[in-house]
């Protein structure tokens, strides 16, 4: 037996062999590339806490930032017919459809949900960017219809988090169609004299921001969010004139008056509590150190006029 070959080298290689480090510990900004470590970016909510950029987050992480205690329920919505155009490019769209849940671990591209934010009941849907471009189909069509329908039901306000490239080309028309349905929801809502935020993130383009997404009491974006229907580059190579400095972004948005706000997702909790407790005529938020709501009711509040 060799000892030098079977105990020594073996040896001084474990000592100095460079250790395997998982790929998912840093993440690295898109705007000033620092290398974030990736609880800090957890921590500080998707936001780069070097340039303060803000990166795409899921609904699910946004929701459990967003409500009280991270609680809240899911709302069921209805499944719609499963590629009814038999639809492909260079795949399948039921393929696509597969891969994108096996990515994100999600249904589709937009959940809803209930909670409440601040003590203040509120019904909450949010696209998943991540999910296909957040791309408009009918199923987004029919959760922004069925969270209108939660919201009505409970009485309560509806908030918004859109983030999609448009609508989803593998559905054609149906997609386009989405635009009407969400449109007459929204309408349901303020009929009902409930109150309609919308938080535009980015990006938000197409379809959402020609329907839903500009349609709210209250705009709110992220900062240096694109909301655009056509991108700038489209805009600038038809015109063939160059654009101004921060075109389509939240700030220029913002000046021009097609925006209330803008605001940094790490107080967009308290802007949101605040908003809606105005608008539903409560009183403000009492701030301190309140346990987490020991339940989520979804039994309708009683009509203040009965």
């Amino acid at each position: 037996m060799n000892w030098i070959t079977n105990y020594v080298r073996p040896r001084i290689n474990s000592i100095f062999s460079r250790r395997e480090m998982p790929d998912n510990l840093w993440t690295k900004c898109d705007e000033c590339g620092s290398m974030l470590f990736h609880r800090e970016v957890a921590d500080n909510l998707g936001v780069c806490s070097n340039c303060g950029h803000h990166m795409n987050i899921t609904p699910r992480a946004r929701f459990t930032a967003l409500f009280d205690g991270g609680l809240f329920s899911e709302v069921e919505v209805p499944e719609p017919v499963h590629d009814p155009l038999q639809f492909r490019d260079q795949k399948k769209y039921p393929d696509r459809m597969r891969a994108a849940q096996k990515g994100t671990g999600e249904k589709e591209a937009m959940l809803v949900a209930s909670g409440e934010i601040g003590r203040t009941p509120v019904v909450c849907a949010a696209q998943d960017f991540s999910f296909m471009a957040g791309s408009m189909g009918m199923y987004v069509g029919n959760a922004i219809i069925k969270a209108a329908q939660e919201a009505k039901r409970l009485k309560r306000p509806l908030i918004l988090f859109s983030a999609a490239g448009g609508a989803r080309m593998q559905e054609g028309i149906l997609s386009l169609m989405q635009m009407p349905r969400t449109t007459v929801a929204v309408q349901m809502l303020k009929e009902a004299g409930l109150p309609y935020i919308v938080v535009l993130t980015h990006p938000t383009t197409g379809g959402v921001t020609a329907s839903y997404a500009m349609l709210g009491d209250v705009q709110i974006a992220e900062p240096n969010a694109l909301i655009c229907f056509a991108g700038p580059r489209v805009i600038e190579q038809t015109i063939r004139e160059k654009l101004p400095e921060g075109f389509q972004r939240a700030e220029y948005l913002l000046e021009h008056g097609m925006l209330d706000r803008v605001t940094d997702r790490r107080q967009m909790r308290e802007e949101l509590i605040t908003i809606t407790r105005m608008l539903t005529k409560q009183p403000p938020a009492v701030h301190g150190d309140l346990p987490p709501p020991a339940s989520l009711d979804t039994t309708p509040e009683p009509d203040a006029t009965e």
